[in-house]
């Protein structure tokens, strides 16, 4: 099966050099043309569970290891920024929420996908982490996106374990618990102040985005814990108004 191809409507030859439908070709294929596939493609339960988000404000860590109500705050919340190349219209990078990263296929309110991902971390003993591939040193125009080595230094530390076992500091806006050390990363790209010129920048920049978050989550309130709605972030007085 082809997707958004251009076919001659009488030969039904597929012409890969025309991209007025879109740039990207998909096809789908039997996995058995894979070499070294997996078959049946069913694995075991996941001992780490990784959100992804590209933070272009600058002030979330590149990584925080969630509990499991963090972890439901966050699946529901569902941030990241849009960046030049994936839509339209689209130039520098734009903060936006997505319910469980993936709000237009859900069919019931979002707190109860939430409650089955926690219910299963439980289960299985599994961790849930925020890996923020976004921007250091400043937001967007300022700092310089986090570097590609890091982040797969750091998915390799989830994976064999040394970030569980890692000395944390507690964020206090965001309540994150973020690793201080991290082999093959430097410590202060860990935690996103230190990399800051302008502090009181960065502190003003952090409680911009927590009050997006909560802007945010106040749409699912109605359905969600307390326990949920309290691992968000915490805003400072004059940030709540």
């Amino acid at each position: 099966m082809l997707e958004n191809t251009v076919q001659d409507s009488e030969t039904r030859e597929v012409d890969y050099t025309d991209v007025s439908l879109t740039q990207n070709t998909r096809a789908s294929y039997p996995i058995e043309f894979i070499p070294n596939a997996k078959i049946p493609c069913v694995g075991g339960h996941p001992q780490n569970i990784v959100f992804l988000t590209c933070d272009a404000f600058g002030v979330l860590p590149p990584v925080s290891r969630l509990t499991p109500e963090q972890a439901m705050y966050h699946f529901i919340s569902g941030y990241t920024a849009k960046v030049a190349g994936t839509e339209v219209g689209v130039t520098e990078p734009e903060a936006t929420f997505s319910a469980c990263f993936g709000a237009p296929f859900l069919v019931l309110h979002p707190a109860r996908y939430a409650e089955l991902l926690a219910e299963k971390m439980r289960q299985y003993s599994s961790n849930a982490w925020l890996v923020n591939t976004g921007w250091s040193g400043g937001a967007y125009g300022t700092g310089e996106r986090m570097s590609l080595a890091y982040t797969r230094a750091i998915i390799d530390a989830i994976h064999d374990g040394t970030l569980f076992h890692a000395t944390t500091t507690m964020d206090p806006i965001f309540g994150l618990e973020v690793p201080t050390h991290c082999p093959n990363v430097p410590s202060e790209i860990l935690i996103p102040k230190n990399t800051w010129q302008d502090k009181t920048a960065f502190d003003a920049t952090s409680q911009k985005l927590a009050k997006l978050f909560v802007d945010n989550f106040k749409t699912f309130e109605t359905g969600a814990s307390e326990a949920i709605i309290g691992a968000g972030p915490k805003l400072a007085a004059e940030a709540q108004a």
